[in-house]
């Protein structure tokens, strides 16, 4: 049974990667603009889901991240939490959200913006959906803890922004409710865990940037990207732990 949620994790993951380039390209706008309106060629991208989803492709021609850039890692990210937290209720809502966290990093790497279109809501379902999951039979987590950790990360951010904000952007304390909410469910070890290899894979890849000379110490990067693999991890690692 276990190794048929991980497939169908996978498989719904690539499903779902394959539909965030477009996404990705038009989240991807100036902070003056919520989103992009048209193509690079001009032309008027709709409203509805076929404006939104799929791929970023018109009159034969790509724009934007490619399908592999958004499937390959949704899948992988999909399979991953479905294998670590198994057939209990809380996997349907990790891996059924992850994707939006692949189309947030990708957006925070494109133009250094953190869309409050899809951090605030993405607060929202995590919130109501770990709370359906915790009625459920077989689940493993506490959804008490989870709007604490999701709180209390989430001003843990927003003390860091106040001190420094040249050093950390608002949308990352906005990022960080989400990711707290969903690491708080494993208790407040995991949620510290996945907390802290935020900070940690975020350090490690702006030492490296200095060290190789393409960065100073005061250049900022985005952070997002660090902030979700580190929340990842934790998932993964309370996933198996519970």
């Amino acid at each position: 049974m276990g190794v048929v949620v991980i497939i169908l994790a996978a498989g719904y993951g690539t499903a779902a990667g394959l539909l965030l380039p477009r996404a990705a390209y038009r989240l991807g706008a100036d902070p003056q603009e919520p989103w992009r309106a048209s193509c690079p060629q001009g032309h008027p991208l709709g409203p509805g889901p076929r404006g939104w989803l799929g791929p970023a492709r018109c009159r034969g021609r790509s724009y934007g991240p490619g399908p592999t850039r958004t499937a390959v890692p949704a899948a992988l990210i999909c399979a991953a939490l479905a294998a670590a937290a198994g057939v209990r209720p809380e996997t349907a809502v990790f891996v059924g959200l992850a994707p939006v966290l692949v189309l947030l990093a990708l957006v925070d790497l494109a133009v250094h913006r953190l869309p409050d279109v899809l951090t605030l809501p993405l607060a929202a379902a995590l919130g109501a959906l770990l709370g359906i999951a915790a009625l459920a039979p077989g689940a493993a987590g506490s959804w008490r803890l989870a709007l604490l950790g999701g709180g209390v990360l989430g001003a843990a951010y927003l003390l860091l922004f106040v001190v420094n904000p040249a050093g950390l952007g608002f949308g990352d304390v906005k990022l960080a409710l989400p990711l707290g909410v969903a690491l708080g469910w494993y208790g407040w070890g995991v949620w510290m865990a996945g907390a802290f290899l935020g900070f940690l894979y975020g350090a490690v890849y702006g030492l490296g940037l200095v060290l190789r000379g393409r960065a100073s110490g005061r250049d900022a990067f985005p952070f997002g990207p660090f902030m979700v693999a580190g929340a990842l991890t934790g998932m993964f690692l309370g996933g198996l732990g519970a």
